[in-house]
């Protein structure tokens, strides 16, 4: 049995020793890296039965995303395409503090994903799953990409799953017009939806206080539930016209790359166990927390963690 379902790109995260440079360093940490696959392990290690479904290229690199995401009790379903001619993306991540900062390369010309249509994927795994999720990177990579995030969409919704997208908007893949008109062409096929405050007001053009935000998106295309994370401000979310409001954990910050994945999984993880949405945004703000204080892009966290984060505990407190 399968409850969530993810799908999206996965790429090979290379980097540095925090504070080195790229073209001084002599080794790379080499990681798995993916929106929609940090999303799948950090449900997993919550408890969750969870998959994570694409394309990839038959290769070495290929198989090592395969085994990485395998080890930590994901589930995945791949379409295996020709090394020759498509290959595995990657990106390069330099650490380093203020005034610097971290900058990302990313080198995903060619990839798999790119060409990935529904008849290669193993949709029957909608027969026993309750949630499927993707992001709005997957259909910037390609318009096969956006097609096949459509169909799957359409597909999980007849299937009678929950379907939840999150818009996390990559400048480097489209303009805010393609990404916005994108996006509203998904959102009949929606029915939760996170949305970062900063995405929602330059790529949706929305207006207002996030609770405001919340309210205009869930009239206009009929959401049943609007989370919008606000950084350091926390996060809120509306349902059934009721607003809930979650304050971020105190967190020092190790590596903050996949952070809003992380948020993303505690919140699934916590519904999918029959939670409520305050306590499902409370779970979601506590793992993403946990995600700070550990390098690479997945929250290789526990329940009992996220717990002791929740009740104070584990030196972390509100």
């Amino acid at each position: 049995m399968t409850e969530l379902v993810t799908f999206g790109e996965t790429m090979l995260r290379l980097s540095p020793a925090h504070g080195e440079r790229l073209e001084t360093a002599r080794e790379l940490e080499a990681r798995a890296g993916g929106a929609e696959s940090n999303v799948a392990v950090g449900a997993a290690r919550l408890g969750v039965e969870a998959a994570w479904v694409s394309k990839l290229p038959d290769s070495p690199l290929g198989r090592r995303i395969v085994s990485e995401l395998r080890s930590h009790g994901v589930q995945t379903g791949v379409s295996w395409a020709d090394p020759e001619t498509t290959r595995l993306g990657t990106y390069y991540l330099e650490t380093g503090g203020d005034p610097r900062g971290t900058s990302v390369i990313y080198d995903r010309a060619d990839a798999a994903i790119t060409t990935v249509t529904p008849e290669e994927l193993p949709t029957d795994v909608f027969e026993s799953a309750e949630r499927f999720h993707t992001t709005g990177i997957t259909p910037a990579l390609s318009e096969a990409a956006a097609e096949t995030t459509r169909t799957l969409l359409r597909a999980a919704g007849e299937a009678g799953v929950t379907r939840s997208f999150d818009l996390n908007y990559r400048a480097k893949l489209w303009s805010p017009e393609d990404a916005r008109k994108a996006y509203e062409e998904l959102f009949a096929e929606i029915d939760l939806l996170f949305a970062p405050y900063r995405d929602a007001r330059s790529v949706l053009g929305r207006d207002g206080e996030a609770i405001e935000v919340a309210h205009g998106l869930a009239a206009e295309f009929d959401f049943e539930t609007v989370v919008v994370t606000r950084g350091t401000e926390g996060a809120i979310a509306l349902r059934d016209g009721e607003v809930h409001q979650q304050k971020v954990f105190e967190a020092e910050t190790f590596d903050a790359i996949g952070t809003g994945d992380a948020f993303v999984a505690g919140f699934l993880a916590n519904r999918l166990r029959g939670g409520g949405v305050a306590d499902a945004l409370e779970w979601a703000a506590a793992t993403a927390a946990l995600k700070r204080t550990i390098g690479g892009d997945l929250a290789v966290v526990t329940p009992e963690e996220v717990e002791a984060v929740v009740d104070g505990a584990g030196g972390i407190g509100r």
